[in-house]
C-alpha cells in the first residue's frame, strides 16, 4: 500500500494550498486563508482538475473537522479528560468583550470556576500556561479545564461584553 503524497504551496496574498493524492488516487486540497478560515476540496476521480466539492469552513468549523477526523482516544499520549470528569475546550475571546485589554488576573477565573486556563492562542501563537499579568486581547482562544459546569461558568464569564 502506498502512501498518500503530500504538497505545500504558498498563495501569496490568500494563505497556503495543502494538496493531498490518496492511495486510492483521489485528489483533495485545502487552502488555509489568512484571516483563519479554510477550503476544503475534493475533486473528480475521472477528471482530476474538475472539482466535486467544495466547502468553506470558519476556523472554528476547521477545527471542529480536524477533533473529529483525530479523536483524543486514539492517541495514548493524550490525557483523556472525560473519564476523570473533566473537559478542556476553546473559548475565544470577542474583540467586544469587557477583558479585552484586561489582565488574566482581574477575571478572577480560578477562583470563581476552578478552570485553569493552561494557554492562549493568538494568531500563530499559542502561550502556555499564561500568568495573571498576561493582557487579554479579543480574538485570543484561551483553552481551559476543569469540570463542565466551570467551563460552563468561564465561557459566560469571558463573554460578558
Amino acid at each position: 500500500m502506498s502512501a498518500a503524497r503530500t504538497s505545500r504551496t504558498p498563495l501569496p496574498g490568500i494563505g497556503v494550498r495543502y494538496d493531498l493524492t490518496t492511495r486510492e488516487h483521489r485528489h483533495l486540497s485545502v487552502v488555509a486563508h489568512r484571516d483563519g478560515s479554510r477550503t476544503l476540496s475534493a475533486y473528480r476521480r475521472d477528471d482530476p482538475d474538475a472539482c466535486a466539492l467544495s466547502v468553506h469552513l470558519t476556523g472554528q468549523e476547521a477545527e471542529a473537522l480536524v477533533d473529529a477526523l483525530t479523536p483524543t482516544h486514539h492517541s495514548p499520549t493524550l490525557l483523556s479528560t472525560t473519564e476523570l470528569g473533566l473537559v478542556a475546550e476553546r473559548i475565544e475571546l470577542s474583540g467586544t468583550s469587557h477583558w479585552n485589554g484586561r489582565l488574566l488576573g482581574d477575571t478572577r477565573m480560578r477562583t470563581e470556576t476552578g478552570v485553569s486556563i493552561v494557554a492562549v492562542l493568538r494568531r500563530a501563537e499559542a502561550i502556555p500556561s499564561p500568568g495573571p499579568g498576561f493582557r487579554l486581547a479579543g480574538g485570543d482562544t484561551l483553552i481551559v479545564i476543569g469540570t463542565r459546569e466551570g467551563v460552563d461558568a468561564a465561557a459566560a464569564i469571558l463573554g460578558r461584553e
